[in-house]
């Protein structure tokens, strides 16, 4: 899997504009093929910071997606930005989930018995 982190921090007067275009990709982009989410988060101290979160399946999904019309037009908002977009591309080989809480916390993990 692989995870892209795109940081945003925008012009104040431009804020509604930049989100306005972020949210309209949203729909379109977890369409596209290798998608497995996309989100877009706000500061909570700073609503003028905003942050761009895509899971990909693959890095040939991504690719794709990088090169297309789509994802030009994020680039594109840099003109509404008061510094360069930040992107982070992880590549992830090992995901866990509460299992990994409970591990963590010391706390004996029940499982589901299939049939039962």
């Amino acid at each position: 899997m692989i995870v892209v982190r795109i940081t945003l921090n925008v012009l104040p007067e431009k804020q509604k504009e930049v989100v306005q275009t972020l949210l309209s990709m949203m729909g379109p982009m977890e369409k596209e093929a290798g998608c497995l989410s996309c989100s877009l988060l706000c500061d909570m101290k700073d609503k003028n910071l905003l942050c761009v979160l895509e899971e990909w399946k693959n890095r040939e999904k991504l690719d794709r997606h990088l090169k297309s019309d789509m994802f030009g037009v994020l680039l594109g908002t840099k003109s509404l930005l008061r510094q360069p977009h930040g992107i982070r591309i992880y590549t992830v080989r090992l995901a866990e989930g509460i299992n990994a809480v409970h591990a963590a916390r010391g706390e004996r993990v029940c499982r589901r018995v299939k049939g039962g």
